[in-house]
């Protein structure tokens, strides 16, 4: 049986989870240690030498970051396709998953560090937050112009397009910011979060988030417990958004991370 680890509120982990689960390919998950304090190691870090959820184990094979994860299954459990059946149309739902994997991504996040890890406060995180939100109706007026006249991303039906959009928008939704009422992408993404794979992967995000420590989260980071990591296109949101102290701050405090040295 396949594999996967993950944390279930990763978005990039619940894009593989709904692949999965709209392939009807029988899986286990692994939440590995470590994630939070940049301490990862064993089976988890050989699958994924990043230290990052997801990573994928089938058998003898290992595959990490979420977009070639997709590709494998893809190419190794080829039915039901997620992929759009033309070539351009292939190639224009990768560069949704571009844009959500990092742009996009990189603003929930940032929400949730000033929300949950308070990295600023006052003045200085409302107008970080509001740079957020300018952003955030930015991309849904440009998802909404990428819909189009079409049911899903994907086209005729649901695919990698839309899993690729869901978990994002949702993770918005989550911080007071879904897409406009009565727009298109609203009506959208109600369509994908009453798939049954939507659902599931939904629901356990839901239970984890309940479950968390998140309301020590501020505590824990202070303390040197919990260090977040700044991926390439998190650390430009924070600067490009007012935030470049954040980062100096969080550099002072060791209190952030990158990715680990591959050995």
């Amino acid at each position: 049986m396949i594999t996967l680890y993950e944390h279930p509120l990763s978005p990039y982990a619940q894009k593989v989870k709904i692949a999965l689960r709209e392939k009807g390919i029988p899986f286990e998950t692994l939440m590995p240690g470590g994630l939070g304090a940049g301490g990862a190691r064993g089976a988890f870090l050989e699958a994924s030498p990043r230290a990052e959820a997801p990573a994928l184990v089938d058998g003898e094979v290992s595959v990490f970051d979420s977009t070639i994860i997709l590709e494998y299954l893809e190419d190794a459990y080829p039915e039901p396709s997620m992929r759009p059946a033309s070539a351009a149309d292939r190639a224009r739902v990768r560069m949704l998953e571009e844009v959500m994997d990092t742009h996009y991504e990189a603003i929930n996040w940032g929400i949730s560090e000033l929300r949950w890890f308070k990295r600023a406060e006052g003045d200085q995180a409302a107008a970080i937050e509001a740079a957020a939100k300018v952003q955030t109706d930015g991309f849904h007026a440009w998802l909404e112009k990428q819909l189009g006249a079409r049911t899903w991303f994907n086209g005729e039906t649901f695919g990698w397009g839309d899993l690729s959009v869901a978990p994002f928008l949702n993770g918005s939704a989550g911080h007071g910011y879904p897409p406009p009422a009565g727009s298109k992408l609203a009506d959208w993404l109600a369509r994908a979060n009453a798939r049954p794979s939507v659902i599931e992967t939904v629901a356990e995000a839901l239970v984890m988030a309940k479950a968390s420590a998140m309301a020590n989260a501020a505590e824990l980071l202070e303390k040197g417990l919990f260090k977040r990591e700044y991926r390439d296109h998190r650390l430009e949101w924070m600067i490009k958004s007012g935030g470049v102290d954040v980062v100096l701050k969080g550099l002072e405090r060791d209190n952030i991370r990158f990715a680990p040295a591959f050995r």
